[in-house]
């Protein structure tokens, strides 16, 4: 097995516990989750691959 690139302060015990919360948690407690981490003036959506250029162009035109 192949050693896995980890972000900084990420090891084997902290991905456990960040598994153990997620299988905890009842669908509406992980979608209550979701929708707190999201700003109310944004939208997430899903975007087709070879379409996120074009998504990416339009936000930073956006932020200009």
């Amino acid at each position: 097995m192949s050693k896995q690139n980890l972000p900084t302060g990420w090891d084997e015990e902290k991905i456990n516990l960040v598994l153990a919360h997620c299988d905890q948690q009842s669908e509406d407690q992980a979608f209550a989750e979701d929708e707190a981490g999201v700003d109310p003036s944004e939208t997430v959506m899903t975007v087709p691959h070879d379409l996120v250029p074009q998504v990416r162009e339009l936000i930073a035109k956006h932020h200009e």
